[in-house]
């Protein structure tokens, strides 16, 4: 009988390693479980999980053209349980954000805190010392970094 990749046999464990199980099967051939293959949950010791002589139910999961065999407990178990996720209220999208109507969107400028009675030179000396302000931030940002700004590294 040749192996052919989902095949289900059992087969007894010959010898556990760190990184995984060597099973012998019918007709004298021998697969591998790799540890990741055992088990739904994480393994951090195989050999706790299996033992030398214990019979296992496998499925070869590849046959390489060198004929080493692939195998694997996991995927003869039954899927795992995902939990079930909160129901969200009809009409809500991800992050509580409410749902987009579908008229186009139109770019609307940000409304400026009210002036008070402000002339049109107090407006330019308040507009001077906010720009100043924001040039003298950007340049101790980028002339904290090392090099004075941007460098190129060959």
């Amino acid at each position: 009988m040749e192996l052919e990749v989902g095949t289900v046999l059992e087969g007894k464990v010959t010898g556990v390693k760190k990184f995984g199980a060597f099973v012998a099967l019918p007709e004298g051939k021998t697969g591998m479980i790799h540890i990741s293959e055992v088990s739904n949950e994480f393994i951090q010791d195989l050999s706790a999980v299996l033992s030398e002589g214990q019979t296992v139910k496998v499925k070869v999961i590849n046959v390489g053209e060198d004929g080493k065999i692939a195998l694997s407990i996991k995927r003869t178990l039954p899927p795992p349980e995902r939990p079930a996720r909160p129901a969200r209220p009809a009409g809500q999208r991800p992050g509580g954000r409410a749902p987009r109507s579908d008229a186009p969107r139109v770019w609307q400028p940000k409304r400026q805190a009210p002036q008070g009675d402000l002339s049109f030179e107090d407006m330019m000396a308040r507009f001077k010392t906010q720009s100043e302000e924001k040039i003298s931030d950007l340049k101790r940002v980028t002339e904290n970094h090392r090099g004075g700004g941007y460098s190129r590294r060959r």
